[in-house]
C-alpha cells in the first residue's frame, strides 16, 4: 500500500471520520472492472492446491476441494448451463442452504453472465411464490429435501430448468448409505418430487468449454437479492458485478492483519443472505481462505466443536450466536482467542452480549452494519481498540454518510442529532427490479435512504436508534408485519390484527401479534401455530399471541405500533384466547 493510499489526517470535511481510522486502513478502495468470477480466478492461479472449500455434515464428516478443484467443478456446471441454453442477462434461483452445489451454481451463473436470484431456503408456500413470480428464473438449483416446496409453486412462477442435488452425495462415500436415514430422523424427507426434474450430479460430469463472456462490470447485475426494505412488499435489490467486488474490497482493507492465502474463515452464516455471501462467501475464495461450512443451523455445541476441529481465524457471526455462546455451561472452556476477526452483522448487537462474549471468552466481536442494498456493508468498528459501545461504527473506505431529515432527505442534520440515516458509495445497488417508484423514494440524489434513525457523533461514529418503519429483525432475517397480519385476517374468528417486534436476548426480536376477535369467536393458540406452520417461515411465526378487545389507533384509524411495544392494551381475561 503505497503512502497516498494511507489516510495520515482528516482533510475531508464530507469524512469526518477518517481521523478515527485504525492505522493501514486506506480512505478509498478501487472500484476497478473486474468481475467476480475474474477475481476468483486470480485465486485459482496463485492458490491453486490450498484447500478452498470444507464442507461437513457434521465435524468429522467432511469433503475438500482445492482452488483447482473447486474451480474445475464450477467449470463443468457452467458448461452444463451454457449447453442447456442459459445465455447472459438469464436468472438462476438458487434455493439452497449452505452447501458445495451452492458454491458451484453460484460461481457458475456469474462466469456465464447470469443473475443470481437469492431465496432463502427457510420459505415455504407464500414465502416462495413471491420472489419466484418477481423474478422469473430459467432455472432454480435446490436438495431434495427443499425441493418439495416447489410442487405448490404457481404456474405464474413456472420454472423450465429445476436442478436437484442429493445432500447424501456431499457426504464421504463411505457415509452416503447412512445420510438419508439421519435426515428422516431429523425429521427431513429426502425423497425426491413428483415434477420433472434433472439430477444435479449431470451438470457435475459435463464436459464442454465455458464461453467467454464479456460484461460490464459497473452495469450488468450480478445478483438480486431480496428484501423488503422497510415495507412489507418484497422486492429484489439489483447488485452488480461491481458493488459486489469492491464491497469484498472495502471489508478486506478494513481486516489489515488479513494474510491472504492463510486465513480459515468458518462460514456458519448462510450465503443465501447477503451478509453471508459478501462477508464469508466471497471474501473469504477471492482471498484465498479455506471456507469451511456446513448446512444446519448452528448450536453453540456445534461451534465449540467447530472452532476446536478447524481452528479458524474468521468467524463471521450474527448476534445469536453469540448469545448461544455466552449462556453456554461450557463457554468458559472453549478457546476462541485463535479467531483474530470476529464481525456480528445482520442485526443489533446487544452491548451486554458483546460484553459478555469478550469477558467469557476472551474472544473479540466488533458490531458492523449494512443492508442489502448496500452490498451489505457500509459501518465496521475498528479492531483491535476499546470498542465504542452502542455504535455500529465508522463507514468503510470509500463510503459517504449524512443524517438527513426523515421528511425532507435533502436537509442534512448536524452531528448528534437523530435524522434518517443515508450513505452513498460503490457498494450501493443499481436500484430495485422493476420498482420505479420505489427507486425514486430509496435513492435520492446518489444517496441511497436506509429507512434506519440514527446520527453521527463528532469522531464519525454512528449510532442506529430506531427504525423508520416496522420492518422486524429475528436472528437477522428481516419480517415484514405486513405480510403476517395478512395470514391472521385468513384466520377464522379475527377481526383485526397487528404485529410487532418485541427484544429477545437470544434473536434480538421477535414477532407478537396483537388480535381483536369476532364476536362469539373461540381462537386457540395450537390452530394458530399449525395455521402459520407451512405458510410461513418459522421464524417469521409470531412467539406470542395476545387476545385484546381493540388496538390502539390514530385519529384516522392507524394503528399505534409504538404503543404495542411500549404500553399494550390489557388482554382479554384467561380462556378467550
Amino acid at each position: 500500500m503505497s503512502a497516498s493510499e494511507v489516510r495520515t489526517r482528516a482533510d475531508d470535511p464530507e469524512r469526518p471520520w477518517l481521523g478515527s481510522y485504525p492505522p493501514g486502513v486506506p480512505r478509498d478502495v478501487p472500484v476497478g472492472t473486474e468481475t467476480i468470477p475474474e477475481l476468483l480466478e486470480q485465486a485459482v492461479k496463485k492458490w491453486a492446491r490450498r484447500d478452498a472449500l470444507v464442507f461437513s455434515l457434521r465435524p468429522g464428516l467432511e469433503r475438500r476441494w482445492t482452488y483447482q478443484e473447486l474451480w474445475d467443478d464450477i467449470g463443468h456446471v457452467a458448461a452444463a448451463l451454457h449447453a442447456r441454453g442459459f445465455v447472459p442477462g438469464d436468472r438462476l434461483a438458487l434455493l439452497l442452504p449452505n452447501c458445495p452445489e451452492y458454491v458451484f451454481s453460484y460461481f457458475a451463473a456469474l462466469r456465464l453472465g447470469l443473475e443470481v436470484v437469492q431465496i432463502s431456503p427457510l420459505y415455504v408456500r407464500d414465502d416462495l411464490s413471491k420472489p419466484l413470480s418477481d423474478s422469473r428464473p430459467k432455472g432454480i438449483v435446490t436438495l431434495d429435501i427443499l425441493s418439495h416446496g416447489l410442487e405448490s409453486v404457481p404456474e405464474s412462477a413456472e420454472i423450465p430448468h429445476r436442478f436437484i442435488a442429493r445432500l447424501r452425495e456431499d457426504a464421504p462415500l463411505w457415509a452416503r448409505p447412512f445420510v438419508n436415514g439421519a435426515l428422516r430422523r431429523q425429521g427431513r424427507d429426502p425423497r425426491l418430487p413428483h415434477f420433472p426434474f434433472e439430477p444435479f450430479r449431470r451438470l457435475l460430469r459435463t464436459e464442454g468449454k465455458v464461453p467467454e463472456v464479456a460484461l460490464n462490470a459497473l452495469e450488468d447485475v450480478a445478483v438480486l437479492q431480496y428484501t423488503g426494505g422497510t415495507t412489507g412488499s418484497p422486492k429484489a435489490a439489483m447488485l452488480t458485478h461491481a458493488n459486489l467486488v469492491v464491497n469484498a474490497r472495502q471489508v478486506r482493507a478494513w481486516l489489515t492483519g488479513y494474510r491472504e492465502g492463510e486465513e480459515v474463515l468458518l462460514a456458519l452464516i448462510p450465503f443465501f443472505h447477503v451478509y453471508g455471501m459478501t462477508a464469508a462467501l466471497n471474501c473469504a475464495l477471492l482471498y484465498g481462505a479455506t471456507l469451511v461450512t456446513q448446512p444446519l443451523p448452528p448450536s453453540a455445541e456445534l461451534i465449540f466443536e467447530y472452532v476446536r476441529r478447524y481452528r479458524p481465524t474468521i468467524f463471521p457471526g450474527v448476534p445469536p450466536f453469540y448469545a448461544d455462546i455466552i449462556h453456554h455451561p461450557r463457554a468458559k472452556e472453549a478457546d476462541l482467542r485463535g479467531i483474530r476477526f470476529c464481525v456480528s452483522g445482520s442485526a443489533h448487537l446487544p452491548i451486554e452480549v458483546a460484553r459478555r462474549f469478550r469477558e467469557i471468552t476472551g474472544g473479540e466481536v466488533v458490531e458492523g452494519y449494512g443492508l442489502s442494498e448496500t452490498s451489505p456493508v457500509t459501518h465496521i468498528n475498528p479492531i483491535g481498540v476499546p470498542p465504542r459501545e452502542g455504535s455500529v461504527g465508522l463507514p468503510v473506505p470509500s463510503t459517504y454518510v449524512k443524517i438527513v431529515d426523515p421528511s425532507d432527505p435533502r436537509r442534512v442534520l448536524p452531528a448528534g442529532t437523530d435524522g434518517e440515516i443515508a450513505v452513498k458509495g460503490p457498494q450501493v445497488m443499481k436500484g430495485y427490479l422493476d420498482r420505479p417508484e420505489e427507486n425514486q423514494r430509496a435513492l435520492v440524489d446518489g444517496w441511497f435512504l436506509t429507512g434506519d434513525i440514527g446520527h453521527l457523533d463528532n469522531e464519525g461514529y454512528t449510532y442506529v436508534v430506531d427504525r423508520k418503519k416496522d420492518l422486524i429483525i429475528v436472528g437477522g432475517f428481516n419480517v415484514y408485519p405486513t405480510e403476517v397480519e395478512e395470514l391472521l385476517y385468513q384466520f377464522p374468528g379475527v377481526a383485526e390484527a397487528a404485529v410487532v417486534g418485541v427484544p429477545d436476548a437470544r434473536l434480538g426480536e421477535v414477532v407478537k401479534a396483537f388480535l381483536v376477535p369476532k364476536p362469539g369467536a373461540k381462537i386457540r393458540v395450537d390452530e394458530l401455530v399449525e395455521f402459520f406452520r407451512d405458510r410461513l417461515a418459522h421464524y417469521k411465526t409470531p412467539r406470542e399471541f395476545v387476545l385484546v378487545a381493540a388496538l390502539p389507533k390514530t385519529m384516522v384509524g392507524k394503528v399505534l405500533k409504538r404503543e404495542l411495544r411500549t404500553a399494550p392494551p390489557p388482554p382479554l381475561p384467561p380462556g378467550t384466547l
